[in-house]
């Protein structure tokens, strides 16, 4: 069931993929950005047998205003990063809402004409870059680069706390945010 576009006060995100792929790590970033730039925002990660290998997901608020339930029933923006996730979740993309997907994991686009899709190669990238576990961060970067809530800056200083004293980390994943960014 498809519902219509969000109110431009709140962003509504799902992240999915594979355990392991830092989807958590991505919901948890937007969380602690937002929160940087002054917004009201939930997040509600899903652990449990996801872990390492099976579909995980995290969903995340940002809004102007006080956010009454953390549940992201219908994301205006959803970032996939694997074929199941891919599967399992488009139905629920409000429409004109935002598809980011790792096409380097899934061999089949979007089968939705009223939402706009962005494909891009975020394991190639990220393994371009270094290592392919920074996939994640090049997706965080095409979110952030469409975010009316959450800048650049506002996701490289959450990132540099979340990462702090891990500074080759922080690099890695900071090129990679950018390089989704640019994308």
């Amino acid at each position: 069931m498809r519902t219509k576009k969000t109110s431009s006060n709140i962003e509504e995100i799902l992240c999915a993929g594979f355990g392991g792929q830092g989807i958590m790590f991505m919901g948890k970033l937007f969380a602690e950005a937002a929160l940087l730039a002054k917004k009201h925002v939930t997040w509600m990660p899903s652990y449990g047998a996801e872990v390492r290998g099976g579909t995980a997901y995290s969903m995340v608020k940002i809004s102007k205003e006080e956010i009454a339930s953390p549940v992201v029933d219908s994301p205006n923006i959803l970032i996939v990063m694997n074929k199941p996730s891919l599967l399992k979740y488009e139905g629920k993309l409000k429409e004109g809402g935002v598809l980011i997907l790792n096409k380097s994991m899934i061999d089949e686009g979007c089968k939705r004409r009223d939402v706009k899709v962005l494909n891009i190669p975020m394991t190639i990238l990220a393994s371009k870059l270094g290592n392919t576990k920074c996939a994640n961060m090049v997706a965080a970067g095409a979110f952030v680069k469409r975010s009316k809530m959450i800048t650049l800056r506002n996701v490289i200083a959450a990132l540099k706390e979340i990462l702090k004293g891990k500074d080759e980390l922080f690099l890695l994943n900071k090129s990679a945010l950018e390089k989704g960014y640019r994308i």
